[in-house]
């Protein structure tokens, strides 16, 4: 079984919408018995609710999202995973300094599905308008749909 989990900031925009996302298309595919899939956030509040925009958003893709509850990144064992998922650089970064031992386990999503890409982040879509989640959702949909044809 393969676990992998998305991190960002808050666990409250870009990491749940990766991890719910993916488990729908996992359960789609038939391919839910073969992976794990979570998310969690740097700076996470415990149990803090999706955005209303994340939430909106990921709808688009007949994703719910409602039942959703921040995770801080202490509160799961990154050692479990064998695949970490940072949704920016800084996050990747951040992510190795506090937990160096799985360095060699931790990329962000852009880079894992085309390692050539020069511009590794997907932009932090808090505070901003509907429009902005939506691309953001779009662009997390589009890279985690090249994640699930790499394996």
């Amino acid at each position: 079984m393969k676990k992998i989990v998305f991190i960002c900031t808050g666990n409250v925009c870009r990491s749940p919408m990766a991890e719910h996302y993916m488990q729908g298309k996992i359960k789609e595919l038939k391919k839910n018995e073969e992976y794990i899939i979570d998310s969690c956030g740097i700076y996470a509040n415990p149990g803090e609710k999706a955005t209303k925009n994340a939430i909106e958003a990921i709808k688009e893709y007949g994703i719910d999202m409602e039942s959703h509850r921040a995770k801080n990144i202490y509160q799961i064992n990154l050692e479990d995973f064998d695949l970490i998922i940072g949704l920016t650089n800084q996050h990747k970064e951040n992510i190795i300094r506090l937990f160096p031992t799985i360095k060699n386990k931790v990329y962000t999503l852009k880079e894992y599905v085309d390692p050539s890409i020069s511009y590794k982040d997907i932009d932090d879509p808090w505070g901003f308008n509907i429009y902005i989640y939506k691309s953001c959702a779009k662009e997390i949909v589009d890279y985690v749909d090249k994640l699930i044809e790499k394996f």
